[in-house]
């Protein structure tokens, strides 16, 4: 994608959600809230988030704490499959988990959530034609940031599986024009006390 300007994307998981993922924890609110004060002085053109509760609740946390953002929900923000990937693409030692970890998807999702990724390449990603660099925060789900992350290093298709993010942890991608994107951050949880850290990953891999 061409431009002439810096695009900086700030990438978000959800906070923590509730067993019945019907919005956030405590510590979730919390989450968001820190988040938030850490990138309250950052100039946002707008804050994208998807549908889902979970990701409503925390976008409207952090919100909060921003200066007159505009919150702008969308579907290309949402928690979808990005891609499927077929047997031949997979490293041969892990292809059988990853496909026991797809099996359970529907047709409607293999189908959708592949339209939806590629919109979201389209949006979200690249310089951007301006006179100034432009700031966005995305409050989105792991798949998506996964989806995000492999593009800008360039990594095959099939490896958004396997990137795994915490809870309200920051991932930052630079987009300059004539240049590939830079990872500057990546699962950043600073902001975080030592107790709301690592949500959303088992407890073994808790550090």
């Amino acid at each position: 994608m061409t431009g002439t300007a810096t695009r900086y994307l700030y990438l978000v998981r959800h906070g923590e959600a509730s067993p019945d993922e019907s919005g956030l924890t405590e510590g979730g609110r919390q989450q968001a809230t820190l988040l938030g004060r850490r990138l309250r002085d950052i100039p946002f053109a707008a804050v994208h988030h998807g549908p889902l509760p979970r990701a409503e609740q925390t976008a409207r946390l952090m919100g909060d704490q921003l200066k007159n953002v505009p919150l702008n929900v969308s579907e290309v923000a949402g928690d979808y499959i990005p891609y499927m990937p077929v047997r031949d693409e997979l490293p041969a030692e892990s292809a059988d988990y990853f496909l026991n970890f797809l099996a359970d998807t529907t047709d409607e999702e293999r189908e959708h959530g592949p339209v939806l990724a590629r919109r979201a390449l389209s949006l979200f990603t690249g310089p951007v034609d301006a006179e100034e660099d432009r700031h966005e925060l995305v409050v989105t789900h792991n798949f998506l940031v996964a989806w995000l992350v492999r593009d800008a290093m360039k990594a095959p298709k099939w490896r958004w599986l396997g990137l795994n993010h915490c809870n309200a942890a920051l991932t930052v991608i630079r987009y300059v024009p004539g240049r590939p994107a830079s990872l500057l951050f990546s699962n950043d949880m600073r902001h975080l006390p030592t107790e709301l850290r690592w949500t959303g990953f088992p407890p073994e891999l808790h550090i």
